[in-house]
């Protein structure tokens, strides 16, 4: 059993930070890309940055030179740094990795979910 347990979210003023954090444990042959992704009430999920494991990113357009995406290899790690924070980033942000279970079995995995509240 593989499992992504996020932390950090919270309440932040707008111009303010947070960080996220996301641990994936269990059987865990290896990690390709993490990432995260949010959803506000009444809209799709979509991508916010994501990282291989070669340390290449790629961001969405609305949070590029505000979020920081990283990850610790050796601890199965990924963080978010979010900076200069807006009521639009207000959201349920969710951790996602594709982890290797077995002989060419990558699965993609889903954290429970951590709230991110910006007011204005």
């Amino acid at each position: 059993q593989v499992q992504l347990v996020e932390s950090g979210g919270g309440l932040v003023q707008a111009g303010g930070s947070l960080r996220l954090s996301c641990a994936a444990s269990g059987s865990i042959f290896g990690i390709n890309t993490m990432g995260w992704y949010r959803q506000a009430p009444g809209k799709q999920r979509e991508l916010v940055a994501v990282v291989d494991n070669g340390g290449s990113t790629n961001y969405h357009e609305s949070v590029k030179g505000r979020f920081t995406i990283s990850r610790d290899n050796a601890k199965n790690m990924v963080y978010l740094q979010m900076n200069a924070l807006k009521p639009e980033d207000t959201a349920v942000y969710y951790c996602n990795a594709n982890i290797l279970r077995g002989y060419s079995l990558w699965i993609d995995y889903w954290g429970q979910g951590t709230q991110v509240t910006v007011s204005s």
